[in-house]
């Protein structure tokens, strides 16, 4: 490429690259709608140059004179943050660290003359905490804000907030290419504009400012101004237009715009110009594809997308980019394309856990051979692949996914959404006119989503809770963001800041809270190094930590303590990047202890095996190191075994280890990495540490508890007392109390009567007909027959179980209760209805014969069942209930089997009684058949004996 250069004062700026940047036509609309609000979305497409123009035009490092801004630039990634510095520096002829430089975790390049910073919005954010009014600084541009992170968000928020109270002068850029613009608008608008004029103006040549957060601040500036020694105002209408200047060199501009959102909200301002076009080629394929579950990805799928990249090297000139949703799915596709010779192309993989060196390496461009750049969604925005032509997008995403009631995070894959699709396309085109391949069809676009869901909507919110603590507002109630909270979600983490000791109960951050935050962890890993750091010492704490921020990869197996040694001496780009952290964390450790570092929850200094480890070397001491950080970070993952593999944590949630894992021989792990696939019963364990008892107290000391338990126990069907020690969910040990509350008892009792029901109490035939007359009683007589029904039973089980719950204590003592003894304390002996229950509902009927017959209740109507011969001469048919009921009966043969059912005698004796002789007379000689029933004596016996008398 050839260099057409400018110099300004002395630096070469490349002004020919810098010309062909659509986005430059809409800088002066956006310095207008700046001055005049001071706050803009900007939406430009991908390849503008909005990432690397904008904010060196907003620090005035594009135009001879005036004032140089210091400009913060956020972006959402590491690689990417990377990325525009280099990119910026170049643009200016410099090398990153000048006036342009980069600060992420872990890693930072700035000098003293840095004018623009590019900076994670994680790192944003802990500055923000530490110097709320970004003392210094003028401009803040929230890069690819359409990607919804939760930090992104966070820091939107707390920016708006330090416009409204202390920097009104602060200018505020929400910059995407494919962004809710109209959301956006709203809710940078919602801060009435302040003072016209940016702070931070540095006149070229004056003394520096203060360096606020941790912000460079140049001690000169080259290409400065006049010898004017006070702040500059903002520029001028000329200097604007020169910052236009070149607008049509190469540039398809399709007319800049500015608008407000409805209702007074922030200017957009919009660049319609593309830097080349990007065709689409619509690429489904032609087998059935299962939809993504969980981490699933359909093999089918990755042997198409391996397909549609052997065709874009066919069809098209120019490297390929293809977008795959993780690192599993980018080894298998790589494995499928096969070797470069095979392939004619180089294969390179770029995620969020290759190395620096690998990611910088991609983004240098190639060395004239062909290249095949497998990546996830961190090449998604802001980033430049020089070479490529041609992107291949599978059409899928990761999302995080939390289960906040068990604690556990897991990632799913879903469709990418309408926005994403569109930036990972404009990677095609942003050297040159390129293509897409998109592995699904032109009417599946249309039903993808059209933005991707906001983080806050999905993820665990207890480092949001912490920022938002620590920023004074511990519900977030008065934070601008786009979505608020989920209320379940900011529940479960306000109580994980409570039992870590970040914060009191009324949510208020603790000295302890402040320090945790800026350290730049999760909550739970603060936690784990501040506590763990005195157990066991501040480096063994922190190379664990260092462990648990980054999973290492799957190679290192699923034990943290090997995992930890293998990391150690590891030569891969893991270990380098673990060391690194563990570096750090050591030192920001250092700089954030004070008086009672260690003190808070589970951090008591009541000793562990670590620390009587002696801080010695060797396996055992790894072992306690890593168990013991481990259970801190993650107290309610405590988890002890059930055999097979099975393990309980202390959450309640049941886990299993992986088939051949050397973990499970141990009793008690620190479970540390761990998800629950969609529908699936038990957590899988991914990392974790082996513990022993003590340490398992230690970590988990808030869930802690011993208490009496005295209730009725559904797994053992009866009542148990006793003294049970848990940590959370898990029983550690337990012994029967000698005196169990009787309170106690008497409802444990009442419980397994209500869950098995009555049968527990022993019913004896003659129990079981009073039930069935008191019913009877109460659905014919109604008051003050009481109910009966088990569901009136077990209510007024205090009434008619009286004293008998007293003297019982547990299954066997009610298997021997007399139900039909204790069901007649409910007859209504105090109104005296009571004695009348035998002639208003009899137990027995008397009949001709002088038998007296059990009248069965058990029916709708009452039944009496009786032998024919024992009812001759009785024309009425028996009444009860004081005469509202007849009994049905049962006329039987001499056999007992029924011969006739009647409710009316006297029609029987006349009408039927003839069929009933005719049929049966034959049958039973014996017995008299008498041809006038009426007159004939009734009997129980044969005719011969009835002879005899």
């Amino acid at each position: 490429m050839s260099v057409v250069a400018a110099r300004i004062g002395r630096v070469t700026i490349r002004t020919d690259v810098l010309d062909r940047l659509p986005v430059r036509s809409a800088v002066p609309a956006l310095w207008d709608a700046l001055e005049a609000r001071g706050t803009a979305v900007l939406c430009a497409p991908p390849g503008t140059g909005k990432t690397t123009l904008v904010p060196l035009a907003l620090a005035g490092l594009l135009r001879p004179g005036g004032p140089v801004r210091r400009v913060v630039v956020a972006e959402p990634r590491r690689i990417a943050a990377r990325a525009a510095a280099r990119r910026m520096a170049w643009l200016l002829g410099e090398e990153v660290g000048e006036r342009v430089g980069f600060t992420v975790r872990g890693e930072r390049r700035v000098g003293r003359r840095t004018v623009v910073e590019v900076v994670t919005t994680g790192v944003l954010l802990q500055r923000l905490q530490r110097d709320q009014e970004l003392a210094g600084v003028a401009v803040v541009m929230l890069d690819e804000c359409h990607e919804r992170h939760l930090d992104a968000d966070t820091a939107a928020a707390f920016l708006l907030d330090v416009r409204a109270t202390l920097r009104p002068d602060l200018w505020l850029v929400a910059a995407s290419a494919t962004t809710d613009a109209e959301g956006w608008s709203a809710l940078l608008g919602g801060v009435a504009a302040g003072s016209t004029t940016p702070a931070g103006d540095v006149p070229a040549g004056g003394a520096p400012g203060s360096a606020g957060g941790g912000f460079a601040v140049p001690a000169t500036a080259t290409g400065g101004a006049g010898a004017g020694g006070g702040p500059a105002s903002g520029p001028s209408g000329a200097a604007r237009g020169a910052e236009g200047e070149g607008r049509g060199a190469g540039v398809r501009d399709a007319g800049d715009q500015v608008r407000g959102a409805e209702g007074g909200g922030a200017p957009i301002v919009t660049a319609h110009g593309t830097a080349h076009p990007v065709d689409v080629v619509w690429a489904p394929p032609e087998r059935a594809v299962r939809p993504a579950h969980g981490m699933r990805v359909d093999p089918v799928l990755l042997e198409h997308v391996a397909a549609v990249v052997r065709r874009a090297l066919r069809e098209r000139d120019g490297d390929v980019l293809c977008f795959l949703p993780g690192v599993g799915e980018i080894s298998r596709v790589a494995g499928q394309l096969g070797g470069g010779e095979r392939l004619g192309a180089d294969v390179l993989q770029v995620h969020g856990r290759a190395p620096a060196a690998v990611q910088d390496a991609v983004l240098a461009g190639g060395t004239g051979r062909r290249r095949v750049v497998l990546a996830t969604s961190v090449a998604e925005s802001s980033l430049t692949v020089p070479g490529v032509r041609v992107v291949v997008d599978a059409g899928l995403a990761r999302e995080p996914r939390t289960d906040h009631a068990r604690g556990l995070g897991a990632l799913t894959t879903v469709r990418a959404s309408r926005a994403a699709t569109r930036q990972r396309a404009g990677r095609a085109g942003r050297e040159a006119p390129g293509v897409v391949y998109r592995c699904w069809s032109e009417a599946d676009d249309a039903r993808l989503p059209r933005w991707p869901a906001p983080e806050i909507a999905v993820a665990d919110l207890a480092s949001f809770a912490l920022h938002c603590a620590c920023w004074g507002d511990p519900d977030a109630s008065g934070l601008a963001l786009l979505d608020p909270p989920p209320g379940g979600a900011m529940t479960a983490a306000r109580e994980v800041l409570v039992a870590i000791g970040a914060t009191d109960d009324a949510g208020r951050v603790t000295e302890r809270g402040a320090r945790m935050a800026r350290l730049g962890l999760h909550p739970r890993l603060a936690r784990a190094l501040v506590d763990g750091a005195r157990e066991v010492g501040p480096r063994p704490a922190a190379e664990v930590v260092a462990l648990l921020s980054e999973e290492p990869p799957r190679e290192y197996g699923d034990d943290l303590s090997a995992a930890l040694r293998a990391a150690r001496r590891g030569g891969d780009a893991y270990a380098g990047r673990w060391r690194a952290e563990a570096r750090r964390l050591a030192g920001a450790l250092g700089e954030v202890r004070g008086d009672g570092a260690g003190a808070g929850p589970g951090g008591g200094g009541t000793g562990s095996g670590a620390s009587r480890g002696g801080g010695g070397q060797g396996a055992g001491f790894d072992d306690a190191v890593a168990g013991l950080v481990a259970a801190l970070a993650f107290p309610e993952r405590v988890a002890r075994a059930r055999g097979g593999g099975a393990l309980l944590m202390a959450s309640g949630t049941g886990a299993e280890l992986a088939a051949g894992s050397g973990l499970r021989e141990a009793e008690w792990l620190a479970i540390a990495v761990a998800d629950r696939p969609v529908a699936a019963a038990s957590a899988r364990v991914r990392l974790a540490a082996v513990i022993d008892e003590e340490t398992a107290r230690t970590a988990a000391a808030t869930l802690h508890t011993t208490a009496d338990e005295v209730g009725w126990s559904v797994d053992r069907g009866d009542l148990v007392a006793r003294r049970v020690e848990r940590l959370g969910r898990i029983e550690v040990r337990a012994k029967p109390l000698a005196r169990p509350d009787p309170e106690r008892v008497r409802e444990g009792l009442l419980d397994g009567l209500r869950g098995e029901g009555l049968g527990l109490l022993r019913w004896s035939a003659d129990a079981r007909s009073l039930r069935q007359r008191m019913a009877f009683a109460h659905r014919v007589l109604g008051e003050p027959w009481p109910d009966v029904s088990d569901a009136a039973l077990l209510d007024r089980a205090d009434a008619w179980l009286a004293g008998v719950l007293d003297r019982a204590r547990g299954r066997a003592d009610l298997g021997r209760v007399d139900a039909g003894q204790a069901l007649g304390r409910l007859l209504p002996w105090a109104t005296g209805d009571a004695a009348r229950f035998d002639e208003l509902v009899p137990e027995r009927i008397e009949v001709p014969s002088g038998s007296r017959i059990r009248v069965d209740y058990a029916e709708e109507q009452p039944v009496l069942a009786v032998k024919l011969q024992e009812l001759f001469g009785w024309q009425e048919t028996p009444r009860i209930a004081g005469g509202r009921v007849p009994v049905v009966v049962h006329l039987l043969s001499p056999a007992g089997r029924p011969a006739a059912v009647t409710a009316d005698l006297a029609s029987f004796w006349r009408e039927g009684y003839r069929s009933v002789r005719a049929e049966l007379r034959g049958r039973y000689p014996k017995h008299p058949w008498p041809q006038d029933p009426s007159a004939a004596e009734p009997t129980r016996h044969t005719a011969a004996r009835a002879r005899r008398g």
